[in-house]
């Protein structure tokens, strides 16, 4: 007879769910143990909540399904809060079965006693707690429900102790929810596009979710190919297909001065699947909204709107017959020589990216050149850092690397941002994931130095704590206490030899990237 564990895990892979990400504790052991009976969903263990949270994230990115993570009550929770704000903003179906005491127990709030669903809330666009085991399988397939959408949505099931190691007779499995659809957009709204696509004036297109990828991605390209319009996308889109052969689409600037920059001129912006952009930050006397005065904003598709169907149907409405997408050529830069600045890096990447390659991007002030070295490159899948919480990178490559194990993953990211999340190095190694981390080691908060310069700061006791030199992190070293080859690189020759090497052999891979922090 089986425990509301078994039944449990049973329920999520008949959902479709096929991995976990975990960092159990002791509510969890039942569901632990129940694992050795379902060999359909695979335990991938995490030394950090954050971890687990953005490993779920990259998975459900790259395959479209739910992954779970396996938490331990409140604090494990919080650990992951982080990297489950950006699964909300890039909008990925992710289950969070999170443990908690059993019911008898709670009343004695014994130390680790927490609010979960208050916690879970924050992030959660579904929430339920469990309270007996016969409950279990609908819960489940709810959760399941919630998380798949659309759009995907983060989805938390609180499973207390006692309902997991209970017995429940012999429950019907739930039936796992069918495939669900988007919503159909008005005509109005496509007529409405239409007329500002044709009125003569510039026009921009700005994407998001699906528009950025496959079907949508090529009605974009067919759009601006019959009207002129300019092909934008948010600034960090969840996931993003580029590369030779595909619409060339330029992502709004992270700085304001560069998004109104891009901006400047249009007179209609058409939204798709994106919101109306803003700054991410306010400042003293700056207004906080991008879009410049006198332009329209038409809104295409939002939320659980069909955003691919509404782009392939105003390709139809402005360019009858088909019209030819504005495609990128293919093109690479040549191999740098001598110093290694972000500038060659980038260019180093552009040349060797291979074809196919899952690129994760958290690269921060040291990426600012890697969009142009890498629009030639082959064809190849860009994921970003939707909601702006750093440490997301290195987990967000374990996920892609679980996902898509017959793909080249390279993570680049800041030396701040990784050292958020650094244990996924550990968890590459363990599961053989063939991921390349490029790590950009310039020493220092970077983007904040930016920051306390534009409010006029700048001290020595305030530089000090934006510097990472003293004492320098060593992330060779890091790198193999966790199981994970790598190398330092000090010039451009250096850097380009080790990325060959790092994308040729199979396995994780470090290069530490030493280059000069932005000015």
């Amino acid at each position: 007879m089986p425990n509301g564990a078994q039944i449990l895990i049973d329920g999520l892979v008949d959902g479709g769910v096929r991995a976990c990400f975990a960092n159990p504790g002791t509510s969890e052991m039942h569901f632990v143990a129940a694992l050795d009976e379902t060999p359909g969903l695979r335990p991938v263990l995490c030394l950090f909540e954050g971890v687990a949270t953005g490993a779920a994230d990259g998975y459900g990115r790259m395959t479209g399904r739910p992954a779970c993570t396996l938490l331990h009550l409140g604090p494990g929770l919080a650990g992951g809060l982080p990297n489950l704000h950006n699964a909300r903003r890039a909008a990925t179906p992710l289950i969070n079965v999170v443990g908690d005491h059993a019911l008898h127990h709670k009343r004695l709030d014994a130390p680790l006693e927490s609010d979960i669903g208050a916690l879970a809330r924050t992030v959660s666009a579904w929430t339920r707690r469990t309270y007996y085991a016969t409950e279990l399988a609908g819960d489940v397939a709810a959760a399941v429900a919630a998380a798949t959408g659309p759009p995907g949505a983060v989805a938390t099931l609180i499973v207390p102790a006692d309902v997991s190691w209970s017995q429940a007779g012999e429950p019907s499995r739930a039936a796992p929810p069918g495939p669900a659809r988007r919503g159909l957009v008005s005509v109005d709204a496509v007529t409405g596009a239409a007329a500002a696509l044709r009125s003569g004036a510039d026009v921009a297109l700005l994407l998001g979710g699906d528009a950025v990828r496959g079907a949508g991605l090529a009605a974009a390209g067919r759009i601006a190919g019959a009207t002129g319009a300019k092909l934008l996308c948010e600034t960090f889109p969840a996931r993003m297909e580029r590369g030779a052969g595909r619409p060339s689409v330029e992502r709004l600037a992270y700085l304001a001065a560069g998004a109104a920059g891009q901006l400047a001129g249009v007179r209609h912006l058409v939204l798709a699947g994106a919101a109306s952009p803003v700054a991410f930050f306010a400042h003293p006397g700056r207004g906080g909204a991008l879009v410049p005065e006198g332009c329209t904003v038409h809104t295409l598709a939002a939320g659980a709107e069909d955003v691919t169907a509404a782009l392939e149907g105003l390709a139809e409405v402005v360019g009858p017959g088909g019209a030819k997408p504005v495609r990128q050529a293919a093109d690479r830069p040549a191999l740098p020589l001598g110093e290694l600045t972000a500038e060659s890096a980038a260019a180093v990447i552009g040349a060797l990216l291979p074809e196919g390659a899952v690129v994760v991007d958290e690269a921060n002030t040291s990426g600012l050149w890697l969009p142009g070295a890498t629009a030639g490159a082959p064809p190849h899948d860009w994921l970003t850092l939707t909601g702006g919480a750093m440490g997301q990178g290195l987990p967000l490559a374990v996920g892609a690397g679980v996902a898509c194990p017959d793909r080249p993953v390279i993570a680049l990211v800041g030396d701040g941002a990784s050292m958020y999340t650094l244990q996924a190095l550990w968890t590459q190694a363990r599961e053989g994931l063939d991921v390349t981390t490029v790590v950009f080691a310039n020493r220092s908060y970077a983007i904040l130095n930016l920051e306390l310069g534009a409010v006029g700061g700048g001290g020595e006791r305030a530089r000090r704590l934006l510097d990472l030199s003293g004492p320098p992190l060593d992330f060779v070293a890091l790198a193999r206490g966790m199981g994970v080859p790598g190398e330092r690189t000090a010039t451009a020759e250096e850097f380009a030899a080790a990325l060959k090497r790092g994308v040729a052999e199979r396995g994780p891979f470090l290069i530490e990237c030493g280059v000069a922090a932005l000015a």
